[in-house]
């Protein structure tokens, strides 16, 4: 850096020629015409996506061995090194082994799930149990612990028993609304036999007497997340690993389970006290970081999203007075208006669409499109593809709004208020209205013209023609 203002300062302040400055300085002239361009060195800045011309024949063949490992358990899939040995071995591969890894390696990372953040409105709570062991009356114990959080204030209760059985269950509820001075609207569950006697094939859980009658004593809703998938109640699942690790460690050493459950009172009142993200850290102005699960970012203790095809990778985050630019590879991936509060979380909406269609159930909880400012037309196009393909609409709706990443919000409006207005209802049919908006497709409206077509069809096909008059100034 102090040669790069040293050959600035000679050309630009005491007027050298680049000739005399790559003379005296020992280098390039091209080098210093760089050097000049840029009050910092820039670094290194690829214009294109790196080429693969020995690896892009054998693409296919490292995709599929990925793809077949899906279906076989973690310690037996194959490696970058057992990949390139097969592609040398079985297809004639000649090329060398780095390309393999990297390519791998970018493989693995986009297939890594990714996570929508959620909206945790007051009243909302999780609970769940978990395990650790400590010392009851000298005897090394485990103890079975019941964890309730509160997501939106970051409160929580934690409440140990000698075994998970349904009274602990019963307590620890009891105990719990006792600390919070109330009783949360809607609790969140794993699928647990304490609350859950079986699923039915359907998906509706037929729930235990017990849970039954404390839901009917206290009176809050109840939500089961999907089995298997922890991510659903991510929040107290977090709390059960914070409470392991540092409200049981090192090894509790208490007389009586009294006593232990006075101590984790005591340790919850104190993470009640404190702030939990008011940790202090230098962050640069430029910096390198890794994408989160959740697609995001941090920057100067703010949270920014960027697209959630980037979940995992290395990015480099650039700071400015009024702006924060995520770049990746060769591209900037995303760009926010800078936030100067404290623990603040900004998200593009458009970021995640793409994963809401994989995870329509997320969407009314998804927190980036909390305060998503849409025309009235969206809303009740989404009631009417619900109320038409029930589940499946909702990912029709998405998809529809997937839209937005190609056009604007004014061109999409008003081809949804066409649709309503046709009683075209589907997502191909306001694609196909956008479309025509855009392009001015010239045609008859004639309803009579199309016996032979379904009414789906009717509807879109006559919706093209009724746009085309409307352009004409006819109709």
């Amino acid at each position: 850096m102090e040669l790069y203002a040293r050959v600035r300062r000679a050309v630009v302040v005491e007027k050298m020629s680049e000739r005399e400055a790559a003379r005296q300085f020992g280098l390039a002239r091209e080098t210093v015409r760089k050097m000049l361009r840029y009050s910092a060195p820039p670094g290194y800045r690829r214009q294109q996506p790196a080429r693969r011309p020995k690896l892009d024949a054998w693409v296919g063949a490292i995709d599929q061995i990925l793809e077949d490992d899906k279906a076989r358990g973690k310690k037996q899939r194959h490696t970058a090194k057992r990949i390139f040995e097969r592609l040398r071995d079985e297809h004639s591969y000649r090329g060398g082994y780095t390309i393999v890894k990297d390519y791998v390696r970018l493989r693995k990372l986009s297939q890594r799930e990714m996570f929508v953040p959620l909206e945790h409105p007051p009243g909302d709570a999780q609970a769940d149990f978990g395990e650790a062991m400590a010392l009851i009356g000298g005897v090394e114990r485990k103890a079975h612990y019941l964890a309730v959080d509160l997501p939106q204030s970051d409160d929580c209760f934690v409440m140990a028993f000698p075994a998970e059985t349904t009274e602990a269950f019963l307590e620890g509820h009891n105990h719990a609304f006792a600390y919070f001075g109330g009783v949360p609207r809607t609790i969140l569950y794993d699928n647990s036999k304490l609350a859950v006697a079986r699923i039915l094939g359907d998906g509706t859980r037929m729930k235990t007497r017990a849970f039954t009658e404390l839901q009917s004593h206290y009176l809050f809703a109840e939500k089961f997340g999907r089995p298997g998938k922890g991510n659903d109640k991510g929040k107290v699942e977090g709390l059960v690993g914070y409470a392991r690790r540092n409200f049981m460690v090192p090894l509790p050493r208490h007389a009586t389970w009294e006593e232990l459950n006075a101590h984790l009172l005591v340790q919850c009142q104190k993470r009640r006290e404190r702030k939990l993200r008011g940790h202090q850290q230098t962050i640069c102005d430029k910096r390198s970081t890794r994408v989160t699960s959740m697609a995001l970012v941090r920057y100067r203790a703010n949270d920014y999203s960027v697209p959630v095809e980037w979940g995992h990778r290395e990015v480099l985050v650039k700071g400015f007075v009024h702006e924060v630019v995520i770049c990746a590879a060769s591209e900037v991936i995303a760009r926010h208006p800078r936030s100067y509060e404290r623990e603040d979380m900004i998200f593009d909406p458009l970021h995640y669409l793409a994963l809401l269609e994989q995870k329509p159930n997320a969407l009314d909880q998804a927190a980036p499109l909390a305060g998503w400012d849409l025309p009235e037309g969206f809303a009740q196009l989404r009631r009417l593809m619900e109320a038409r393909l029930g589940k499946k609409g909702k990912r029709e709706y998405v998809q529809t709004l997937r839209l937005l990443e190609t056009f604007k919000l004014p061109e999409l409006s008003r081809a949804i208020d066409d649709a309503l207005r046709l009683g075209a209802i589907s997502f191909d049919a306001v694609k196909h209205l956008l479309l025509c908006r855009i392009e001015q497709r010239p045609a008859r409206l004639d309803l009579e013209n199309y016996p032979h077509l379904p009414t789906a069809q009717v509807a879109t096909t006559a919706a093209t023609d009724y746009l085309t008059l409307l352009s004409q100034g006819t109709c």
